[in-house]
């Protein structure tokens, strides 16, 4: 592989005022135009076909080697190479060593292959260039956010057409927010409940103006906590440590089999809290489809308990959302209209290029304890999305949302959503059918785990006897750690790993292998393939004679 980030220019190129101009509005002549529809042309349509010949999924070459060609920290003062090039370097040079995300074989991920068209709606709204921060910079496309907003809200929801005629283009409430990530979603949703929890009162201005410190004082408490399964997601660990109440106050509750919170584990806890007087509860999250296990947290359950409780129910739906789309399997999410806060992923199951996420808000007027203003932008009485936001400058994701929705329908993401259920039941059929594998729980979503566990071994597992469990959980996990790294390397598939435990102790850890499945070209055929990979790289890694374990 050449360096692609040389410092020799072409003597040809010369950064002035008039090649700056020619630069900036036009290609540089009609040959670059061409070598740039040669491209982009198989791009904007044949895209997966694209995928397929230029991007491995990934290639067998270290990450040593290729940081090797990626040293240079210098910028040329004058232009190293023309469009067409650079266009051409990034196709022969750099998409080789990128992950085609698309490929049905890779299926480790939360990282979804998009439609064709998604290439085209991302292109416009680069070209328009709206920033929908503010009015001024976006017009029209703030008041198409507000609709699509309220679109996903009424899926949440399900309130009165009455409520919707009422907020859908209010400039003085807000159903939600497009954001970068469910990251920032659930931070937006839990600096609202930190928010809403200490208010403004008699001698204190409100936490968010005089900060936690005032704020404990003010109320009486030495500190403050949130509530997750351990299955939530480190984003929600992070939110602690951004909100000033510490990621150590982000408290993990016990899971069932299932991977679902404990309710009686959630239910102690709580009482525990109520029980100190100087411990406040900021909000409980339930979990619509977990990071790990693709599990659907009770959600209900959790509402009900929220409520007699007055906490904030935030739920972080940035997985499992979507499938509120599917009529066939929405009912997974029940309960999920109880919460105050809901986060969703655009660039998950509804299938969006990176990177969009969203914040929708149960009470329209919420938004209102995170709202502040400028004198030359978000000014008091604008109707400036940035007003209530977190990020200030950002793009206009909701255009592409908008236009998916009318391209697809929400009977066409059903489609979607339902192949990647039901295809997870098949595999793990399939899985139980195999004798080297081991199911670890049922599929609820589209996202499997299971391990690699020879039958040899199914005697001990189902024994009594803790410390031989002990010992084979810990041959188990090299041998899944070694086959799910030998394959990725391999690069022909991608399954990914991860680590569960039940009570956060070392030794009761199992490595176990995840799917995520979401790709429409994602068959049996493919998982079978898949599967047959990873039982071959068992007999060969660890076959009798080769010394392992």
């Amino acid at each position: 592989m050449k360096p692609s980030n040389t410092s020799t220019k072409s003597s040809a190129l010369v950064a002035d005022w008039e090649a700056l101009q020619r630069i900036f509005i036009r290609p540089e002549s009609d040959a670059a135009k061409e070598a740039l529809l040669k491209y982009m042309e198989q791009i904007l349509f044949g895209l997966h076909d694209f995928l397929q010949k230029n991007v491995g999924i990934t290639e067998e070459i270290s990450l040593k080697a290729l940081s090797d060609n990626f040293t240079v920290t210098a910028i040329s003062p004058h232009p190293e190479k023309k469009l067409a090039d650079v266009i051409t370097d990034l196709i022969k040079n750099i998409a080789p060593h990128a992950v085609n995300v698309a490929s049905p074989y890779f299926i480790g991920h939360m990282t979804s292959a998009i439609p064709f068209f998604m290439v085209h709606l991302k292109t416009i709204v680069a070209a328009l260039n709206q920033n929908v921060v503010k009015l001024e910079t976006s017009k029209v496309v703030s008041i198409v956010e507000k609709q699509v907003l309220a679109k996903i809200h009424r899926l949440i929801y399900k309130k009165s057409l009455s409520f919707y005629d009422r907020h859908v283009q209010n400039t003085r409430t807000t159903l939600g927010a497009f954001v970068e990530g469910g990251t920032t979603a659930n931070l937006t949703a839990l600096w609202v409940a930190r928010n809403t929890v200490f208010p403004p009162k008699e001698g204190f201005s409100g936490v968010e103006e005089e900060g936690l410190s005032a704020a404990y004082k003010a109320y009486g408490i030495e500190r403050c906590v949130i509530l997750v399964s351990r299955r939530g997601h480190y984003s929600l660990r992070k939110a602690g440590g951004i909100l000033g109440i510490g990621n150590q106050n982000v408290i993990p509750i016990d899971v069932d089999a299932h991977h679902r919170i404990d309710l009686d584990c959630l239910k102690t806890e709580i009482d525990k809290i109520n029980l100190t007087r100087n411990t406040r509860l900021i909000a409980v999250i339930g979990i619509a489809g977990t990071t790990e296990t693709g599990s659907v947290d009770p959600l209900r359950q959790i509402g009900e308990i929220c409520k007699e409780n007055h906490t904030h129910f935030h739920v972080d739906a940035a997985w499992g959302g979507a499938v509120l789309l599917s009529d066939k399997y929405k009912h997974l999410l029940d309960g999920i209209e109880l919460a105050d806060s809901v986060t969703i992923d655009g660039h998950k199951q509804f299938y969006m290029p990176m990177s969009c996420g969203m914040i929708y808000l149960n009470n329209p007027e919420k938004m209102n304890v995170i709202a502040y203003h400028a004198n030359y932008v978000n000014r008091p009485g604008s109707v400036d999305l940035g007003i209530k936001s977190l990020a200030g400058s950002r793009e206009a994701n909701s255009l592409i949302l908008d236009s998916a929705l009318k391209i697809m329908g929400s009977k066409g993401y059903a489609l979607l959503l339902d192949h990647g259920i039901e295809l997870a039941r098949k595999l793990a059929d399939e899985i139980n059918r195999r004798a080297s594998f081991e199911l670890i729980m049922p599929p609820e979503l589209n996202i499997i785990i299971y391990r690699l566990c020879p039958e040899k071994y199914h005697e001990v597992l189902s024994g009594e006897d803790s410390e031989q469990k002990k010992n084979i959980n810990k041959k188990l996990n090299a041998i899944n750690r070694i086959v799910q790294r030998i394959q990725r390397e391999a690069g022909r598939s991608f399954v990914s790993r991860t680590t569960l435990n039940f009570d956060s102790t070392p030794e009761n850890e199992i490595i176990v292998l995840r799917c995520a499945l979401m790709n429409p070209m994602t068959d049996m055929n493919v998982l079978n393939d898949i599967l047959d990979e990873q039982e071959e790289i068992y007999n060969t890694r660890f076959s009798p004679d080769s010394g392992s374990i």
